[in-house]
């Protein structure tokens, strides 16, 4: 660490499900660290040692960094100033037209920026549309910084961060070698492996994984329905096909793709071909039609406007309290329309999240059909004489809805 600094590592927006991980991961691998956040409430939780979300392994290890004294949180953004590595963490979202916003982690450095110098590591770990790294180099240049600036995107997936985030490789991009050569030096206290390529290059990469997952469980979603539309179980199917065959190996099973990650960084690599990615805009249309698809089979069977729908789970991915951008929202307010009444019910997400679910016994009392929305493990011993809608097979009856 540079002596004109108290502090290795700084992380803007780092109360949250990216940063936070990050930072008590590299505090427990040596560096000297500190969370800036707005979030009065969740920076004095992360001081007292409690995660302000669900994250296996996380919360001793916060504790324990707390403990050592390498690690702390704040709100006051001067912070900044004190450390030699600056990492920002800013969620970067699509807006109701689907159009990405270029300008919002330039927006959210513009408080920062009086405490930036020149001697600092400017990280951005936030996955961002093509070019907002030269923008960010430009923002500090036209600010007199000589600030060296680094992209370098998470690839964790969430409940997975203090396994991947030491096992993963690392894609490192800068403009200048020392640039990388400083980036790849912090993240090699976390993986050996580093991945080097130019600002536009990594950008791209970040993008085309999310996009590249999100189309495959497009493809699954269609396979499915056309199964389904026929009678035919697809689970049967997919099982029979990728049993001890290589080249289907990676087919995944249906279900909702959802979270604040995949459809959005799709939607910012079809902004960035000019709308014409039209394989993208498919799997939009397959993944957030699914949703819809269920209930439109419900209601060939059963009389639905005169029935109470129960939704089992709420979060977007099993063993989650993440709402963000849950498919099963999108379900209840379809239902809102067709259904007599909805209720719903999550073991992970707290009343203070949503205080309109009830516990799983209510529901399983109260409703006259029932839809595993999330593959929470908690459904697989369910017992219950209800028709239940089952696309992600939790039950081991098949698919067929």
């Amino acid at each position: 660490m540079s002596t004109n600094f108290d502090r290795d590592v700084v992380v803007i927006g780092g109360g949250g499900h990216v940063g936070l991980p990050l930072a008590i991961a590299l505090a427990d691998r040596g560096s000297n660290v500190v969370v800036y956040d707005v979030s009065e409430r969740a920076v004095s939780g992360i001081n007292e040692g409690k995660m302000p979300f669900s994250e296996p392994g996380a919360e001793p290890v916060l504790q324990k960094v707390l403990a050592n004294g390498r690690f702390t949180a704040s709100t006051d953004p001067a912070v900044v100033a004190t450390a030699e590595n600056v990492i920002v963490v800013i969620g970067t979202p699509v807006d109701e037209h689907l159009n990405p916003d270029p300008n919002a982690i330039p927006k959210a450095l513009e408080t920062c920026l009086p405490y930036f110098s020149d001697d600092q590591l400017l990280i951005l770990r936030s996955t961002v549309y093509p070019g907002v790294t030269a923008l960010v180099e430009r923002q500090l240049r036209t600010a007199g910084l000589a600030t060296e600036v680094a992209f370098c995107p998470e690839r964790i997936a969430e409940h997975k961060a203090m396994e991947e985030l030491f096992t993963l490789p690392q894609i490192v991009s800068s403009r200048t070698e020392t640039g990388r050569a400083r980036a790849s030096a912090l993240f090699r206290t976390l993986t050996d492996q580093i991945v080097d390529l130019e600002p536009e290059e990594a950008e791209l990469a970040k993008l085309f994984t999310n996009t590249w997952r999100y189309i495959k469980f497009a493809a699954a979603n269609q396979f499915y329905m056309m199964a389904n539309d026929r009678g035919l179980d697809f689970e049967k199917i997919r099982k029979g096909l990728t049993h001890d065959y290589p080249r289907a190996k990676d087919l995944p099973g249906p279900g909702f793709a959802a979270g604040p990650c995949l459809f959005k960084d799709t939607m910012q690599l079809a902004a960035f071909s000019d709308n014409k990615f039209s394989l993208g805009h498919s799997a939009m249309l397959v993944n957030e039609g699914l949703p819809l698809y269920i209930v439109t089979q419900l209601e060939k069977r059963f009389d639905l406007e005169n029935l109470t729908v129960g939704i089992l789970g709420m979060s977007f991915k099993a063993g989650s309290d993440d709402i963000r951008s849950s498919l099963s929202y999108k379900l209840r307010r379809v239902l809102k329309f067709r259904a007599k009444a909805v209720l719903g019910t999550d073991p992970y997400v707290s009343e203070e999240t949503d205080d309109t679910l009830l516990p799983l016994d209510a529901v399983l009392e109260k409703a006259d059909i029932l839809i595993i929305a999330t593959p929470h493990s908690e459904y697989r011993d369910l017992v219950t004489d209800k028709p239940v809608a089952d696309v992600w097979n939790m039950l081991g009856q098949g698919v067929v809805i």
